[in-house]
């Protein structure tokens, strides 16, 4: 035990009991006095350690959902709350006519709140206060904080930080640090879950991502009822009919965001003298570029304006890769990226099995074709080293060139379709049922095709 300068060992108790007598005895007067002063200790060590309460779960979701909620944030995001941060929110998935997107996550929700509130000892006195899907690329960082510290995040009671891809393998950086407390560090790996108190209790920070993207599934929770996500999500899918099944699903191709929260860095969003076009850039480092079906060269990028790139971006497009043109027409620049990823996903990750055809319609592209192709990429990829930072550091295609044809590109086109449609009537199913209980929850349905 420490002393003070100029202390001795007779000066020295704990909890109330004389070192020095106890050394020359062989039992110690344990009074009650003494018994009592040492409980009072013991609980003040238990609460304590309560004070930074925190659960880590590890392998709480399989490696194939987690690329699964990978494949709809980098299809979907849009420019962040913070510099070098893209996120995917539920009302964004909504407002983009990819309210489907959403079910995979509706479990997840579920799977969280349980625990947490298991964990808290606070069984059904939680609501979601937020839902969203996040990446951190290449400088982005956040220093010691709680998750409560503005005067408008006071309602968020509990967080829980599901991380979807790995340290060291998918990002560099990006280490989550806790101020105090156990465990002290945090390295993300695929599958882990931290749950932990949004208050000054849990300060923490996370180190400068220095290279790739860094993805987590992030939600908050709050005791507040009014600060409930699901009333606001049930209201924005107020627009959709229960009856609207469709067996090819058309009505639920993607609408682009607008394109000050599509473009990097949002500054430029007015000027678009630098930076990129968030699905361009992903399209970019994957090899794929983006040709106007309509064959329109527009004007030199400086008569460029906001309403003509998004106009450009709104319009059907067909792919081009290696002096080629697909036979597809995608109706519009994020249809065409959700397909490219998907491609990625189903096909490059998972080596799922796909139903290819012998061949697939393909044409090179002419002289004219690829120089309209290239100016488009100057319109929106005007920083492509940048694009490269940011997205480009697991490129499966660029990487694995000779693994790409165009017949397994084909049928991830129609596998897509099939995915999108079954998650369209999933959601028809449930939506009735989150209206009446005013919550959303996940509704038992069965296999939907």
């Amino acid at each position: 035990m420490a002393m003070c300068p100029g202390q001795s060992a007779s000066h020295v108790s704990f909890l109330g009991c004389n070192l020095a007598e106890a050394s020359n005895s062989k039992r110690p007067s344990w009074t009650p006095q003494i018994l009592v002063r040492w409980a009072s200790w013991l609980l003040n060590r238990v609460m304590a350690d309560s004070d930074h309460r925190r659960l880590i779960l590890r392998n709480f979701l399989p490696l194939d959902l987690c690329k699964e909620l990978q494949f709809i944030h980098k299809s979907c995001c849009a420019v962040g709350y913070r510099p070098n941060v893209f996120s995917t929110t539920l009302s964004h998935l909504i407002a983009t006519n990819c309210s489907h997107l959403i079910m995979p996550i509706i479990p997840i929700r579920e799977r969280l709140k349980d625990a947490v509130e298991e964990y808290f000892k606070c069984t059904l006195q939680l609501f979601v206060e937020f839902t969203g899907l996040i990446s951190w690329c290449k400088g982005a960082s956040i220093g010691w904080h709680s998750d409560n510290n503005k005067p408008y995040l006071k309602q968020r009671d509990f967080a829980a930080v599901c991380y979807l891809n790995s340290y060291d393998v998918d990002f560099k950086g990006g280490i989550f640090h806790f101020q105090d407390g156990e465990p002290e560090i945090i390295l993300p790996m695929a599958g882990d879950v931290v749950l932990y108190t949004a208050d000054e209790q849990n300060i923490h920070s996370v180190d400068e991502v220095t290279d790739g993207e860094r993805i987590t599934l992030t939600l908050w929770f709050s005791r507040d009822a009014s600060h409930d996500e699901d009333s606001k999500l049930i209201s924005s899918l107020s627009e959709i009919s229960v009856d609207d099944f469709d067996d090819k699903c058309n009505s639920v191709l993607p609408i682009p965001a607008p394109i000050n929260m599509q473009w990097f860095p949002p500054e430029e969003s007015s000027k678009f003298s630098s930076g990129f076009d968030i699905r361009c850039g992903r399209l970019h480092v994957l090899g794929f570029e983006l040709y106007s079906s309509e064959g329109i060269i527009c004007g030199s990028p400086s008569e460029d304006s906001s309403r003509n790139l998004l106009e450009l971006l709104q319009e059907p497009l067909v792919l081009a890769k290696m002096d080629e043109l697909s036979a597809s027409t995608f109706a519009n620049a994020t249809h065409a990226l959700q397909v490219v990823l998907f491609y990625c996903w189903k096909f490059l990750d998972l080596k799922t099995e796909l139903k290819v055809a012998s061949s697939a319609e393909v044409s090179l592209a002419s002289e004219t074709q690829r120089a309209h192709t290239n100016h488009l990429k100057h319109i929106f990829v005007k920083d492509p080293q940048m694009a490269e930072t940011f997205f480009g550091f697991r490129t499966r295609l660029n990487g694995d060139q000779n693994k790409f044809d165009w017949s397994g590109f084909s049928a991830a086109v129609s596998e897509w379709e099939a995915y999108t449609c079954r998650l369209h009537n999933e959601l028809l199913l449930s939506l009735s049922h989150w209206r009446t209980h005013q919550f959303i929850f996940c509704f038992p349905h069965g296999k939907v095709e």
